[in-house]
């Protein structure tokens, strides 16, 4: 049997022991530590005597993993970004965006869900996880909405899908993560997200106001501000824009000359405003402890998940099965474009049944080789590649294309997330109702992730800036 068969086979266990419900974490770590212990003993020719020094090397190998991949001073990014979010939230400043959004936008047709929406584009802006901005809106937008009189499944559909645009628009844990595991440019690829989660919110407002203005009672417009009240909702909101402009400086300066420092600084210092705001505005110690706490947990389960699973990329390399994949895929007899295709439809079904980290991190060292090698390598040029551009702008179109396919699988049957959140911050509200609520949406991720691919410009144009 050869390295590739036990490839094949531990990850064809590794599937099993997902869907069978084990944690993505747990199941990778294991299924990676079996198949190094495969990968050695067989080199051994699979000889008793030999299989405690194949266990010795193998517990070795894997025990280098935590600290040596990720001691990486990019993944301190993850607790900042997180924290950020949390403390926003008891600083009250996504009730103030809420309120800010209604008054100036309101007035369209189906103007509290389009509010929401670029609300919660918003909080993502200061927030790099979808699982809190969804909790977060669920509590202060479904009740405005139901009071003007939309149907609870959409208003909580409109939530839902809202908090997935915390994927893209920076700041992004799950962009970071990206960058951690292919090894590019963190900077680059949180600027690379921002237009195309800017285009992704402006798709769903499209979709919002069209089925208002067809469906009669859809949803009606809130009407009644004065430009006194509408300025009066600015300055509350302000510190979310201050937050969005030092982590923009810090990863680019846009008035040319170096960046004020690296992203993991421009977090730390955006987590501090958003921490003197909250204390500015009442947070006291019971409230700043549970920010910490949730922020410590959501941080470990992610850190838990890169954890093992590259553990299982080092039994990858081991077995060298994303060379042969990447083999397989360019000796494929059809135009890379359809091949790349093909590869985001997978995902969209794969994240059906995982959820979105878990997904990237399990399926990236496979398949990030292969697409780097579609287009003809990571040192080709713009001029002799098959996507029109060179190595490193593909990593980063490629790297916001499976982000927002990992987006639109928060929000898929049957292990949707962001579904699930909505539905427990509100009892009254079923998951099989969130569900049937954010059915329409899927047109909208549809439409934009095909304009991702046809126009590739909206993503490289701010990266190529840098």
């Amino acid at each position: 049997m050869t390295t590739i068969d036990i490839g094949l086979w531990v990850t064809g266990g590794l599937l099993v022991l997902v869907i069978l419900g084990m944690r993505v974490g747990f199941a990778a770590a294991f299924a990676g530590l079996v198949g190094l212990i495969w990968v050695f003993w067989s080199k051994k020719g699979y000889a008793p005597e030999e299989f405690g020094w194949a266990l010795t090397v193998a517990v070795k190998t894997a025990g280098q993993v935590p600290h040596g991949k990720v001691a990486s001073q990019a993944l301190s990014l993850i607790p900042t970004f997180i924290l950020i979010g949390y403390l926003a939230y008891y600083a009250g400043l996504t009730k103030a965006l809420f309120e800010m959004a209604k008054r100036w936008i309101a007035w369209v047709p189906g103007g509290l869900a389009v509010a929401t929406v670029f609300a919660t584009a918003g909080f993502a802006a200061v927030s790099g996880a979808s699982v809190a901005t969804a909790a977060v809106f669920a509590r202060i937008a479904i009740p405005e909405m139901l009071q003007v009189g939309y149907d609870k499944r959409f208003a909580a559909g409109v939530v839902a899908a809202g908090g997935t645009l915390a994927s893209l628009i920076p700041p992004s844990a799950i962009l970071v993560i990206y960058a951690i595991i292919v090894e590019q440019d963190v900077g680059k690829l949180l600027l690379a997200g921002f237009i195309p989660g800017v285009v992704s919110a402006l798709i769903y407002a499209a979709l919002i106001i069209g089925l208002a203005l067809t469906i009669k009672g859809f949803g009606p417009p809130v009407t009644g501000f004065t430009w006194r009240q509408r300025f009066a909702s600015l300055p509350p909101a302000l510190p979310i824009f201050a937050v969005v402009i030092i982590i923009i400086f810090f990863v680019y300066n846009p008035f040319g000359g170096d960046a004020w420092g690296t992203p993991t600084e421009g977090g730390a210092v955006g987590a501090f405003i958003v921490f003197l705001m909250a204390m500015w505005r009442g947070m006291r110690w019971p409230e700043l402890k549970d920010a910490l706490i949730e922020t410590a947990k959501l941080s470990v389960m992610i850190f838990t998940i890169i954890w093992g699973v590259l553990i299982y990329v080092r039994f990858l390399g081991f077995a060298d099965l994303p060379g042969a994949f990447s083999d397989w895929i360019t000796g494929l007899n059809q135009p890379p474009m359809l091949t790349l295709v093909f590869i985001l439809l997978a995902y969209a079904v794969l994240g059906m049944f995982m959820d979105a980290i878990g997904m990237l991190l399990l399926t990236l060292p496979v398949v990030f080789p292969a697409v780097m090698a579609l287009n003809g390598g990571e040192m080709v040029s713009a001029a002799d590649s098959a996507f029109g551009m060179n190595g490193t702008m593909c990593a980063i179109w490629f790297g916001i294309l499976v982000v927002k396919m990992a987006e639109f699988c928060l929000i898929t049957p049957p292990i949707g997330l962001n579904c699930f959140v909505v539905a427990g911050v509100r009892p009254d509200i079923s998951v099989q109702d969130v569900f049937k609520g954010v059915t329409p949406f899927f047109i909208a991720d549809a439409i934009t992730i095909a304009t991702l691919v046809a126009f590739p410009a909206i993503v490289l144009w701010l990266p190529s800036l840098a």
